[in-house]
């Protein structure tokens, strides 16, 4: 039903420099891989065979990377080191990629629009590469979000409880509580104070839309920051007919930060990695 998934990678990726003055931030490998091939492997598992990618300049990396490297395969076919390519080969096969630029960083809903020449009238996922999500032994958090979407058929978004004094770092919601780990979303604020924040309930990144939310980001105006927020338009789609938040099953690291970069590194290394390796 949800065939495309849209990863806005253009970021500077400004808290890894100097890592990041030439390398994409998407591109920094949890263990032996890049954080952005994580995320097009949870939408994989969730049906999505179409990755749109909206990039910027130096993103190069990671075209390059969902693409086949003639020169590298020729070198160590027939070795014992061709194995470490699996992975990636599996990848390719299974899903188509598409590519288009962000001239400008004008933020997540200027990137979402942005993306709308890839994705064209249909519902979508969204993935934010900076956030790893993992459910070892369960449905990946996609998974679970397009299972949600076949039942109600709106945009959904992914959230999850933080520190009253952590909300200036996300956008928040409030709502109606559905059942267990479901809301229907009624107010909607992008990196609200702890004061202003109406709950602890935390937007990650992981999404999905209905295409309708292109026609409101037109009519979006710059909110925090100047920039044109994804929260703001989806409060708008909530007023008008419905949006619902999801406290996923699994754990999220937030490798946009070097605390949570470390984090996950060595969750993978220890309960990953190493069990791939026996």
């Amino acid at each position: 039903m949800i065939k495309k998934c849209l990863f806005p990678v253009a970021g500077y990726g400004t808290r890894f420099l100097p890592a990041t003055k030439s390398m994409p931030k998407e591109m920094l490998p949890i263990v032996n891989k890049p954080l952005v091939q994580y995320g097009v492997e949870e939408a994989i598992a969730a049906g999505m065979d179409q990755m749109a990618f909206v990039t910027g300049r130096g993103k190069r990396a990671i075209t390059d990377h969902f693409d086949i490297s003639y020169e590298l395969e020729h070198q160590i076919a027939g070795s014992a080191k061709e194995s470490y390519l699996t992975g990636i080969r599996e990848v390719l096969d299974k899903a188509r990629f598409t590519m288009t630029r962000q001239r400008e960083m004008k933020g997540l809903g200027h990137a979402i629009l942005t993306g709308e020449t890839l994705i064209g009238n249909e519902p979508f996922g969204v993935v934010l590469s900076d956030d790893l999500c993992l459910n070892n032994g369960g449905d990946s958090v996609m998974t679970q979000m397009v299972k949600l979407y076949k039942q109600f058929r709106c945009s959904i978004v992914a959230i999850q409880e933080v520190p009253a004094d952590q909300t200036e770092k996300y956008g928040v919601i409030a709502g109606e509580l559905l059942k267990d780990g479901l809301y229907r979303v009624d107010d909607m604020i992008e990196k609200p104070s702890p004061e202003e924040a109406p709950s602890n309930l935390a937007i990650i990144g992981r999404y999905i839309l209905t295409p309708d939310i292109f026609d409101i980001l037109r009519d979006t105006p710059p909110g925090k920051g100047g920039e044109i927020q994804l929260t703001d338009a989806l409060l708008q789609q909530a007023k008008n007919g419905c949006v619902m938040a999801y406290k996923f099953e699994g754990q999220r690291f937030d490798c946009g930060s070097v605390d949570g970069f470390i984090e996950a590194t060595n969750f993978v290394y220890e309960n990953i990695y190493k069990k791939q390796q026996k």
